[in-house]
Parts: C-alpha cells; sequence; structure tokens
C-alpha cells in the first residue's frame, strides 16, 4: 500500500479498517509529489472510521480532507444553491408580474382602438377640409407637413388617454381607476365598448393579489 502511495499525487481511502493506514510517520517517508501538480500530497479520505490519521496535517507536505470537510463543502455548496434559486424566484415572479399586466392590458385594446379610430376620423376630415381650402397646387411637401402635423396633434393628445387605459390589477386604486377611466372614455365619446368583460378581469385579478 505505501508503495503504491509513493507513486500517487493524490490518495482516496475507504476502508472498513478500524484503525488508521497512513500516520503522520508514513507519511513522511514518502517521496515528494511531481512538481508539475504541486507541492502537496492530498489525501481524501471518506472512512468513518478515519483511514489518515489527524497528525497527517501537521506535514508541509501533506494536506487531508475527511469526511467532514465534505459536508462542509456540500453545505456550503447546497447554501449557494438554495440563495441563487430564491434569486431565480425573485426574477420569475417579478417577469410573471409584468407578462401578467401585459396580459391584463390586451383587455383595454377595444377601447383603445376605438379611441384612435374616433380621433383618426376626426384628423382625417378636418385635414382634407384644411387641403382642399389650400386648392389643389399645394406642393407635396406642404402637404406632408400638414399630415405630418394632425397625427403629431392627435399622438400627443391621444397619450395621456391611453397611459390611464392601463391596469395590471395589482391593487384596488389602481382597478377603480381604469375602470372609472373606461366608463368616461366610452362616454364621453360614445365609444360603445363592452367593459364588463374586462370589469371582471380585473376585479378577479385584484381578488386573487389579495388573497
Amino acid at each position: 500500500m505505501l508503495n503504491c502511495a509513493a507513486e500517487a499525487d493524490v490518495v482516496f481511502t475507504s476502508t472498513a479498517s478500524e484503525t488508521p493506514l497512513f500516520l503522520k510517520e508514513h507519511v513522511l517517508d514518502l517521496p515528494p509529489v511531481d512538481p508539475s501538480v504541486g507541492s502537496l500530497r492530498l489525501f481524501v479520505d471518506i472512512s468513518v472510521p478515519r483511514n489518515v490519521g489527524a497528525c497527517v496535517n501537521e506535514l508541509e507536505a501533506a494536506r487531508v480532507y475527511n469526511v467532514d470537510d465534505l459536508k462542509e463543502v456540500v453545505a456550503a455548496n447546497k447554501e449557494d444553491r438554495l440563495r441563487k434559486a430564491m434569486e431565480a424566484q425573485a426574477i420569475i415572479a417579478e417577469e410573471s408580474k409584468q407578462f401578467e399586466a401585459w396580459r391584463d392590458s390586451l383587455a383595454t385594446v377595444p377601447t383603445i382602438k376605438k379611441l384612435r379610430a374616433y380621433a383618426e376620423r376626426i384628423r382625417a376630415a378636418e385635414l382634407d377640409k384644411c387641403l382642399s381650402k389650400m386648392g389643389d397646387d399645394i406642393p407635396k411637401k406642404t402637404r406632408k407637413a400638414v399630415d405630418d402635423l394632425s397625427r403629431g396633434i392627435v399622438n400627443k393628445l391621444l397619450h395621456g388617454p391611453m397611459q390611464h387605459l392601463r391596469c395590471d390589477g395589482s391593487d384596488s386604486r389602481t382597478l377603480s381607476e381604469t375602470l372609472e377611466n373606461m366608463h368616461a372614455l366610452n362616454r364621453m365619446f360614445n365609444l360603445e365598448t363592452e367593459i364588463s368583460e374586462l370589469e371582471q378581469k380585473i376585479r378577479a385579478k385584484v381578488e386573487q393579489t389579495q388573497k
């Protein structure tokens, strides 16, 4: 056994021996390890009771790792995996919340589309009136400038209402505000959008969040 250990840079022990197989004096008689792999001969002892005496660790040319050391490594790795898992869960929870918010916001699409269509009809009608008053010989550059101006005005006017039609159902305050905005826009612009389904979905979302 000692002859074999003399040829090894790393020694693994796992036997049923009741007494140590390697003591300080045994390891002192072993030749140095190959310089290309380092200066220490490593003993990995996974036996119970131990096959390598604790005194071997007193030698500068040897290092012993036993079951207790391995348990510490396993525990550290387990703690690190747990921490990583908690970080992953937090990321998943946040991404899930954003996805659900996007999904729930789709319920407002009908109102958004009708509101934009309503504004576009008015814009197009007023643009035609303006261009007709300017005559048929309007340069294309001027026509495009007027068209871009009308679109820019509509987009800026719609930005606020569109923002207030977004709701992720995360709290009752947002729920109430969104429903009020939906009712108000439908009433003011006579959009005739069916909002009962949206209202049911948002209320269900809030109830689920508050549980």
